[in-house]
């Protein structure tokens, strides 16, 4: 049964529900944002967003409920899905665990978004389509978004990758690890394929961390973000499919997320001012 939270929005309500997964083994909570009849006509999109625990420190029910009902950005569907405690198996490249056998769980995880979330969302709430779909998260939950929708192009349209952790790699530093071959996600946008349609939000923190693997002078957060852009425009994205957002103050924590959040939304469903 939903739970109906913050009663005191205008343009969306907030609930929250527990759907058991075959997949995972467990129970999955999911806190659902949900345009009021009023603010919305017909098909709406949808965001999924790893680790929906954090939302609610960012009092995401409130950004998002503002920025519908002053009409910044279009009416849409959110769905924060809590990490459980296994989230460093459950996330990650499905195709491949890290160096440590982590991530081992994250097609299980693909399986439970396609084959029990999102089909539980259209029953459950009468929503038989999308106009289309876009999924977002933070650190590793950014990582698990960007691998489920890469791999998943003709599904969704967008992906939002918050101080990414985009460091997974295969090989550990001490056993010949190279940036060209051993970061994952890296990898697999090198062997991919072109989807014109897909758009790439990026954001980091200049003090997202300290560490500096090549000695540089940019911390590794940084460069790997900016290696993904690279690799991206290699197979022919360009910068109106990407949008980079470096924060000077930014960390890796949850307010700078809530600072950099409503510039992704704006980003991906800001309304056209017409004069």
């Amino acid at each position: 049964m939903a739970e109906t939270k913050n009663t005191g929005l205008s343009a969306i309500a907030v609930e929250q529900v527990t759907l058991y997964s075959e997949y995972l083994e467990r129970d999955v909570m999911i806190d659902l944002y949900l345009p009021l009849a009023s603010y919305h006509n017909g098909q709406l999109p949808l965001l999924l967003i790893n680790d929906g625990q954090d939302l609610p420190k960012m009092r995401f029910d409130e950004m998002l409920d503002e920025l519908i009902s002053t009409e910044a950005i279009e009416p849409l569907v959110c769905i924060g899905i809590h990490c459980g405690p296994e989230r460093k198996m459950e996330y990650g490249t499905a195709f491949s665990a890290d160096f440590k056998g982590r991530g081992a769980k994250a097609g299980l995880y693909t399986k439970f978004i396609f084959e029990e979330l999102l089909p539980f969302i259209r029953k459950a709430y009468d929503m038989p389509s999308f106009r289309h779909k876009s999924f977002a998260g933070f650190s590793l939950g950014g990582l698990s978004a960007l691998d489920i929708v890469w791999n998943h192009a003709s599904e969704f349209n967008q992906v939002g990758i918050f101080s990414g952790s985009l460091w997974w790699r295969r090989k550990a530093y001490d056993e010949g690890y190279e940036d060209e071959q051993d970061r994952l996600m890296h990898l697999q946008v090198r062997k991919g394929v072109f989807h014109p349609w897909l758009r790439f939000f990026v954001e980091c923190g200049k003090q997202d961390e300290t560490a500096d693997r090549n000695e540089n002078g940019i911390i590794d957060s940084i460069d790997d973000a900016l290696d993904l852009i690279v690799e991206l425009k290699a197979k022919g994205y360009t910068d109106q499919h990407i949008q980079y957002l470096e924060l000077e103050e930014g960390k890796h924590d949850v307010a700078t997320w809530a600072e950099a959040f409503p510039v992704f939304l704006k980003w991906g469903w800001g309304r056209v001012i017409k004069n």
